[in-house]
Parts: structure tokens; sequence; C-alpha cells
């Protein structure tokens, strides 16, 4: 599991890392950032952040626990990830990343900061219905069919569960 954990590392801070931290911190005012702790909406802000990375290290560590492989196309899971947040959405990384994204953008709000956010989700959803989907229905064949048929591809449906 060693070298296995150092790739999910290493693909997660270059993936998510740079597209929802150092761009945010390095173009979009992140580091000017002064936490008003008198701001409740600071709060909220921070609290998606917080949950946002949470949620996508919990992902991650399904994807090597269960699935053998990692968040990155050049290294995926080898087993298809059913279970934990992907019994309720098919993609829970990517919306992770954008709950990280909105807190970000309620700790230091800009227009262009929102265009790049809205501008990531477009690519993602273009990256999820363009390549992955294919690459996994290639891969996993009517294992994934069934999958994708019974949980939702982007809203959360917390009633649903697998056959």
């Amino acid at each position: 599991m060693g070298w296995l954990a150092l790739r999910s590392m290493l693909w997660a801070i270059l993936l998510p890392g740079i597209l929802a931290g150092y761009v945010p911190w390095r173009f979009y005012g992140l580091r000017e950032l002064r936490f008003d702790w008198t701001n409740p909406l600071q709060y909220v802000g921070l609290a998606c952040c917080a949950t946002g990375a949470a949620l996508l290290a919990y992902c991650i560590w399904e994807f090597a626990q269960r699935g053998r492989g990692t968040l990155s196309p050049l290294d995926p899971p080898r087993t298809l990830v059913v279970r934990g947040l992907y019994r309720y959405v098919r993609n829970p990384m990517y919306l992770s990343v954008a709950l990280v994204l909105v807190g970000e953008l309620v700790l230091v709000p800009s227009r262009a900061f929102l265009l790049y956010a809205l501008i990531w989700f477009a690519c993602a959803n273009g990256f999820v219905i363009g390549y992955e989907e294919r690459a996994l229905r290639a891969r996993f064949g009517s294992a994934y069919e069934q999958y994708k048929r019974s949980v939702p591809r982007w809203l959360p449906a917390p009633n649903r569960r697998l056959p």
C-alpha cells in the first residue's frame, strides 16, 4: 500500500492541488485573504473548503483501498469503485473539488474567479462525458453500465442504492 499511497498523494497534489489550490492562491487572491473572524460568511467559505477537501481525501482513499488505483487517468483504479460516496453519485471527486472552489469563492469573491470555476466545471463535465465514461465502459463493461443506470452523474441521490 505504500507505493500506492505515494502515487495517490502525488496525483492529488498535481491535479486538484494545482486546480483548486495553487491557481486560486496564485491568481485569484486567496493568498491575500485575511480571515475576518466577525464575518459569518467567512466561516461558510472555510467550512465548504474543509468539507470539500475531506470528501476528496475520502474518495482518493476509496480509489486506493477498493480500486487499487489513483484519481489520475494515467493510473486509474483496477476495480470499479461503487462504495462509499460512489453509491450516491458517480463523480464525487469532481464535486468535492467544486465544493472547495465554492468555498474559496465565498472567501475571495471575484467575477474572474467565478469564471475560472465555471470553466473548470465545464471542462470537468466535458472530460467526464467525453473520456471517462467511455474509458470506464471499455474497462468494466456491463458492471459500469449497470452502475451508470443506477447512480446519477452529478446530483447525489442519497436514497438511491445500487441493486
